[in-house]
C-alpha cells in the first residue's frame, strides 16, 4: 500500500522537485484535512465537498489531480498512528501566515456542515499547536470561518 501511495505521489505535479510522502506538504495538509472532516465519524457530502474547494483552490488542482491528492491524504491518514507525522511537514515547510492559513483552511472544512463538534474542535486545537499557530490566532480562523457560516453553531468555546 505504501509502495502505491509513494508511486502516485512521485506523478503528482509539484512546484518543483517532487517530493515523497513523508515531505510533502500537501499530502500532509490533505490528511489532516480529511482527518479532522472525519473527527465526528460523519462523513457529510457538504464537508466533501468543502474539503475538495479548498485544497483545488489551495493547491491550484484539476479534478484527477484533486481526487488524487484526497486519496493520498485519505490513505496516509487512516495509516498514521498520530497528527505529528503531518503537523512537522506543515511546520518545516510554512512560514508562521502560511500555518495560520492552514488552521482557517481546517475551520473552514469543520464549519461545512454548519456546526463544530468537540471532537473538532480538540482536533484544532492539537494542530494549531503542533504547528506553531497560537490560541489567538487558531481562535481568530474560528471566528472568522463561523462569520462565512450563516446560523453556525459552536462559534466560540471557552479556552
Amino acid at each position: 500500500m505504501f509502495e502505491r501511495v509513494l508511486t502516485f505521489l512521485k506523478e503528482l505535479p509539484s512546484g518543483g522537485a517532487a517530493k515523497s510522502r513523508e515531505d510533502d506538504p500537501r499530502v500532509a495538509a490533505a490528511a489532516l484535512l480529511y482527518h479532522v472532516m472525519d473527527a465526528d465519524g460523519l462523513r457529510q457530502d457538504v464537508e466533501w465537498d468543502r474539503l475538495k474547494a479548498v485544497l483545488g483552490s489551495e493547491y491550484h488542482l484539476d479534478n484527477a489531480e484533486l481526487d488524487r491528492l484526497i486519496e493520498a491524504g485519505k490513505s496516509a491518514d487512516e495509516e498514521a498512528i498520530d497528527l505529528y507525522a503531518f503537523t512537522s511537514v506543515l511546520k518545516r515547510h510554512l512560514d508562521e501566515q502560511q500555518r495560520i492559513h492552514f488552521i482557517r483552511m481546517m475551520w473552514d472544512v469543520v464549519y461545512a456542515d454548519g456546526e463544530v463538534h468537540e471532537l473538532e474542535d480538540n482536533t484544532l486545537w492539537r494542530v494549531a499547536e503542533l504547528i506553531g499557530v497560537d490560541s489567538r490566532d487558531r481562535i481568530a480562523q474560528r471566528i472568522e470561518a463561523a462569520r462565512a457560516v450563516p446560523a453556525a453553531k459552536g462559534t466560540i468555546s471557552e479556552e
